[in-house]
């Protein structure tokens, strides 16, 4: 029983967010559902699904569903109220012009701007609903105004004030969970430079941070739609996101150098110093990671500034003694972007140590407000 329990509170903390998404869909539904009866809405079905729709991850990420839903079922209901009104349609025929009339508009605007997907539904809804309820056009469209209205909001309500997940928080999260690829990448990247790498793996660990990327930016833009509505304190998500771009970009060049591993010769006189910069970048990654998560004041830079100055001592010392004259072209110019390749990463390193403390000081703001 204790194995088991172990196992389901494992399960259940490892998850938590999800099941917070999960109870919060739940309350919405039901909240909204027993608002609709309560203001005896014709359809009381389209208030709980759109309850449940704009119920999303973050509140960020609700705000722009509600607003997404709601401008949506606005332009479709008023577009199909007034095409319903204008072209009456009593026959199956001329109900098809008048669906093709409404539809295909709302599609195109949908398709340039997806604030509008809804739109053609809710124009369908409109036009096709009073032949089943016996109603008119108009009071089709005002009956799913209100009843989207009371949906989103309801929605939106819940995703506020019951287990509340802030985009911003998972913002730290995703980035914190890109900063363990990196450390990873970088492992194998700067090993692959003695042995080389294959192009499969170096395509796996390529794909799965620009995949980790994507998903970054999305929760950053909810971020930012939180702050924008004063419902999050924080620093600006821009410049973490930016930074982990260029951390990505060195990836990238470090890749490419590694495909081919260094010639023989050079690794006996490069391969301790690289072996020292691997270390120290590696462990700087996954310590800002740390340092991110807790909030706290960014890792010492210097043991990896170290390894760096020995390993250009080095470059230096083999092209004073014209040991990189005789490489082969495509040799020479993979050895020559390692080197710009790792400066770049320290430039970068100093920006993610920025970062790491606005965000740790962020933090500590806000305590010694709470305090004061």
């Amino acid at each position: 029983m204790t194995a088991l329990w172990r196992r389901v509170s494992g399960w259940v903390v490892a998850r938590r967010m999800q099941l917070a998404l999960a109870f919060r869909v739940m309350t919405a539904a039901l909240l909204a559902l027993v608002v609709a009866l309560a203001l005896r809405l014709h359809l009381p079905l389209w208030a709980v699904l759109t309850a449940v729709i704009v119920t999303q991850m973050s509140v960020g990420r609700s705000i722009k569903a509600t607003t997404d839903y709601l401008i949506g079922t606005i332009g479709g209901a008023i577009y199909g109220g007034v095409i319903a009104v204008m072209f009456p349609h009593t026959s199956e025929l001329t109900l098809l012009a008048v669906m093709a009339v409404a539809i295909a508009p709302l599609a195109v605007v949908a398709a340039i701007n997806p604030s509008f997907n809804v739109a053609p539904i809710t124009a369908i809804i409109v036009l096709l609903l009073p032949a089943i309820t016996h109603g008119s056009p108009l009071e089709s469209a005002i009956d799913r105004v209100l009843e989207v209205t009371v949906g989103a909001f309801t929605g939106l309500a819940v995703s506020f004030a019951v287990v509340p997940s802030r985009a911003h928080n998972l913002a730290v999260a995703a980035a914190a969970r890109m900063l363990e690829q990196i450390a990873a990448a970088l492992d194998e990247l700067l090993k692959g430079l003695s042995r080389g790498l294959d192009v499969d793996t170096l395509h796996r660990l390529q794909d799965g941070i620009g995949a980790a990327l994507v998903g970054l930016n999305a929760v950053g833009a909810e971020a930012e739609r939180e702050r924008a509505a004063w419902i999050a304190i924080g620093p600006d998500t821009g410049p973490l996101l930016r930074t982990l771009l260029r951390l990505r970009h060195d990836l990238v060049m470090i890749g490419r150098a590694a495909v081919v591993k260094l010639p023989d010769a050079l690794q006996v006189r490069l391969g301790p110093a690289l072996e020292q910069v691997r270390v120290t970048a590696v462990a700087y990654v996954r310590d800002s990671r740390t340092a991110l998560i807790a909030r706290e004041p960014p890792p010492s830079l210097d043991a990896f500034e170290q390894a760096l100055q020995v390993y250009a001592g080095q470059i230096a010392a083999l092209r004073g003694e014209g040991l990189t004259r005789g490489l082969p072209g495509d040799v020479t110019e993979r050895f020559f972007t390692v080197g710009f390749a790792l400066e770049q990463l320290h430039q970068n390193f100093i920006d993610l140590r920025r970062c790491v403390e606005t965000w740790g000081q962020a933090r500590r703001s806000i305590f010694r407000r709470s305090a004061a």
